[in-house]
């Protein structure tokens, strides 16, 4: 398959993911949780038993509109719920998944179907992964983060004491249905939460698609059909790219994360507490930090690092340490931040790896970046 996004007779959008015997198409469109069966009777073979792995506030708004078509194609759906939020990423919630998994009796042949948003995502695909040494599963986003990032490429896992998703495993979906009409529903700082991963991509490797962010930031946060399913669809196909070029991150997936050190280090302060700061807006305020760093030096012009400042500000998204509220001041001083980014999973051999940008739509990966000006500049940006 193609890593770009195709155009289909019914007005939907498939992006294949290349990966040899472990393809995968992502189909994005609104309505396609009622397509359900079509597309899953391919993937299921002769199984008609799907776990369905769901975050229960997703499946209380949109549970009936997926199991219904499915129930009446012969399906069967067994629901294990899980509940909303970060917590449920953890080792207890690993065990709650997997028992669920198990106590259906489904076996190695039968799908776990992973049904929310990137919590649910990643904790389900990787229950999925060590489940009987492997059951096959496929991806239901229901948010605009998850449609667009953490349900395509494989990556699972949960969070640890020693930081956010550090115990996991590259387990690929076989199917990604990302149905549009999904994200109606979603609070306007989810849809900003979103937002931030497709601006990412823009940042990273096309100039073009920023500067249509630009222009369009307002429209895609209204949920205008034509322009979401544009910036879903892209940003979707340009991670397929990535991924098929290095699925275990071994190289140039690295650079998907760019704002994700800084990230990490923000949610660890609000205690990976999703009330107090989303991921996204982590992300958000993360990419913004990237920027603002790699203009300190030298690398990135002034005046780009302030676009993107720009647009993080205009999409509803934290671009400052002071605009996030609500979080102990303590874990955002330098050093607590510093300490939280040399656990990042990318630093190696005791240094710390950040992606930089050196021109809006061109990140590198710098796996020795300076600790003392990291410090400095954490400093510099807690006193603005």
């Amino acid at each position: 398959m193609n890593p770009t996004a195709l155009q289909s007779a019914d007005g939907h959008t498939t992006v294949g993911v290349a990966l040899g015997e472990r393809s995968y198409e992502v189909h994005i469109g609104e309505g396609l949780l009622e397509q359900a069966p079509g597309l899953i009777a391919p993937v299921a073979g002769a199984s008609r038993l799907l776990v369905v792995l769901a975050d229960t506030t997703a499946w209380g708004l949109h549970g009936a509109r997926f199991a219904g078509p499915l129930e009446a194609a012969g399906f069967k759906l067994i629901v294990v719920p899980v509940e909303p939020g970060e917590a449920s990423k953890s080792f207890a919630g690993l065990e709650r998944a997997v028992n669920g998994i198990l106590a259906t009796g489904a076996g190695r042949g039968d799908l776990v179907v992973a049904f929310g948003g990137g919590v649910t995502g990643d904790l389900a695909g990787f229950a999925a992964g060590i489940a009987k040494r492997g059951m096959d599963f496929i991806q239901v986003p229901t948010t605009l983060l998850s449609q667009v990032d953490s349900s395509v490429g494989g990556k699972t896992g949960i969070n640890a004491p020693a930081g956010k998703n550090m115990v996991g495993l590259f387990w690929q979906p076989r199917l990604v249905l990302a149905d549009t009409g999904t994200l109606a529903t979603l609070h306007p700082r989810d849809l900003s939460a979103g937002w931030a991963e497709i601006i990412k991509i823009g940042l990273i490797q096309d100039a073009a698609f920023f500067a249509w962010c630009q222009q369009n930031a307002a429209r895609v946060l209204a949920l205008e059909p034509e322009p979401l399913a544009h910036a879903i669809a892209t940003a979707v196909a340009a991670k397929a790219a990535v991924v098929a070029a290095d699925e275990r991150e071994g190289g140039v997936r690295a650079l998907l994360n760019l704002g994700h050190t800084f990230a990490h280090a923000l949610e660890a302060a609000a205690g990976f507490d999703e009330q107090v700061l989303r991921h996204g807006e982590a992300v958000g305020c993360g990419l913004v930090l990237a920027a603002r760093f790699s203009a300190r030096e030298g690398l990135l012009a002034p005046d780009a690092a302030q676009q993107v400042e720009q647009l993080a500000r205009t999409s509803g998204l934290p671009a400052r340490l002071c605009d996030l509220a609500g979080i102990d001041p303590a874990g955002l001083e330098p050093d607590a931040m510093l300490a939280a980014m040399m656990h990042d999973k990318k630093n190696e051999g005791g240094r710390l790896t950040l992606i930089l940008m050196k021109a809006i739509g061109e990140a590198v990966i710098d796996k020795a970046a300076p600790v003392d000006a990291v410090r400095a500049f954490l400093a510099e940006e807690r006193a603005r």
